[in-house]
């Protein structure tokens, strides 16, 4: 089976974007592929946390995961401090990166915008090295991305295909496994905007552990289009986005939506939307609540993951730090 990796940010609340765009995609892809799934603390630390409350996120973020079908006898679920081997990584392969490269990359150059230049982070501007390692390190044969890291991973192959003819064969040359289309959620209140851990209102976000209440109220009060027609088009973005949150929760397509809603309004929809989205996150809060009862085995899963990681990632670096000419322990 192809090998598969990709990291998750345990900052803010994991939301019905985040389940939809790519967590039940991994659900799925544990199934055909040799699946490793890293929480990346290391990668949450580039812009300040609260050093008591980035543990708590991690762990919650794991049992998010198992919750939603993340099997650990299928995949490998890890934390990325977990395994140093990461970051020695990334040093070796920080040789091989330009400054050029880094600097051209957008997320970086969108959040140095957003701050004054003084205040940000050697880490911030480096870290798509640290993702390079953390993708190489397993010798991924497929990375899941969307479009906001196809950048990243373009970024990867460069230097995976650098070191290799520099060096000597070393690293399996990634290629993207693109989500699947249409999986793009958007603002329940901005629906112009991505559904985002970061919004400044939560009133647009469905929180994965949100209670059914929460979840009524925010589709009741999600903004509609002009007009009484319930279709997607480009000019009823706020339809088109209540309509793929349905499609997500019911299987149905947006065609047969449409079709199912001709001569409604848009209360029936917004009915219809609350009960189909309760129902299918109603799993996820079970799952959520049993492992929270039982936070030791959660805490085992991570550790277990950790270890299987770290068995793969030891090889891979020795490797690479035989090809630069570091000198190995007497006794490694």
């Amino acid at each position: 089976m192809p090998r598969v990796l990709s990291g998750i940010q345990p900052t803010g609340d994991v939301h019905l974007g985040n389940y939809i765009g790519a967590i039940r995609q991994y659900v799925a892809m544990q199934e055909e592929a040799d699946a490793f799934y890293c929480i990346v603390d290391l990668h949450a630390i580039t812009v300040p946390q609260d050093p008591k409350e980035l543990p708590r996120k991690s762990l919650e973020l794991a049992t998010i995961l198992m919750a939603a079908g993340l099997d650990p006898a299928r995949c490998t679920l890890f934390v990325q401090s977990h395994v140093p081997e990461h970051t020695e990584l990334a040093w070796i392969l920080n040789t091989v990166a330009t400054f050029g490269e880094l600097r051209r990359m957008t997320q970086f150059k969108d959040k140095a915008a957003r701050q004054a230049e003084k205040s940000v982070s050697v880490a911030l501007f480096d870290y798509p090295v640290l993702q390079a390692a953390d993708i190489l390190i397993y010798q991924a044969d497929e990375v899941p991305v969307g479009e906001d890291q196809r950048q990243h991973l373009e970024l990867t192959r460069d230097i995976a295909e650098r070191f290799n003819t520099r060096y000597g064969e070393t690293f399996v040359v990634p290629k993207p496994r693109i989500l699947e289309v249409g999986s793009r959620i958007m603002d329940l209140q901005e629906p112009t905007s991505k559904m985002s851990k970061s919004a400044e209102s939560p009133a647009g976000t469905l929180g994965i552990l949100d209670s059914p209440e929460v979840i009524a109220k925010k589709i009741r009060t999600a903004v509609t289009d002009s007009g009484r027609e319930i279709l997607a088009r480009s000019d009823k973005p706020a339809i088109s986005n209540l309509l793929a949150i349905l499609s997500a929760a019911t299987g149905k397509t947006v065609v047969e939506l449409e079709a199912s809603y001709e001569g409604k309004g848009y209360a029936a929809l917004k009915s219809d939307l609350v009960e189909a989205v309760i129902a299918y996150l109603a799993p996820i809060r079970t799952g959520y609540e049993e492992f929270c009862a039982d936070p030791d085995r959660v805490r085992e899963v991570l550790e277990e993951g950790a270890t299987r990681a770290q068995a793969v990632a030891r090889e891979t670096l020795a490797l690479a730090k035989a090809k630069v000419g570091l000198l190995p322990r007497l006794r490694d």
